[in-house]
């Protein structure tokens, strides 16, 4: 199995990413770090010096190669669903869940990460909050034809959501399972 985590910016892809990998003994990957490493650059650093374009290509490339494997929970960029082509390989090799979060409780987790103002780029010339509600609003039907399973991770722990997802994951298998026999 492949599960793949999709969202926007700071709504727990990467924590719950080694959470269930972890539960499920299962590698894991995000797919951010993996472009950095086969570029060199850090993702602000592709968009400053290639443009947004050249780092989508990339980031379809990485994320097309890890939905090859198996036992993987992938933690796919924020854009990643962007590309047809890429919505259909993650639909397609694994079961996609799409977390949620608020654009306040986004924020709020970007401002306390150091690493984000280094290594992601801001999208638009809006300020952040703004940035977040644009890019949510445009991104939402996108993220909702990608997903399998919707997951809000409002006011839940880390723990929580892992659990919260296995057992959704579980009742899809079941669900399956029992189409297939019917």
């Amino acid at each position: 199995m492949l599960l793949i985590l999709i969202g926007y910016r700071a709504t727990g892809k990467t924590t719950l990413a080694r959470l269930l990998a972890t539960r499920l003994d299962y590698e894991w990957v995000d797919a951010d770090v993996e472009i950095e490493r086969r570029s060199g650059k850090s993702i602000a650093q592709i968009f400053a010096e290639d443009g947004e374009p050249a780092f989508r290509d990339l980031e379809a490339e990485v994320i097309a190669d890890l939905c090859r494997r198996e036992r993987l929970v992938l933690a796919a960029g924020g854009g990643a669903p962007l590309r047809d082509e890429t919505r259909r390989i993650m639909r397609r090799n694994g079961t996609v869940v799409w977390l949620l979060a608020e654009p306040e409780t986004i924020l709020s987790r970007m401002s306390a990460d150091a690493t984000t103002a280094t290594h992601r780029p801001n999208l638009t010339e809006r300020g952040p909050l703004e940035e977040i509600v644009q890019l949510l609003v445009a991104r939402e039907p996108i993220y909702r034809e990608s997903a399998h399973l919707v997951v809000d991770t409002e006011r839940k722990t880390p723990e929580q959501l892992v659990a919260e997802i296995l057992d959704r994951l579980e009742r899809l298998a079941g669900e399956a399972n029992e189409e297939t026999s019917a």
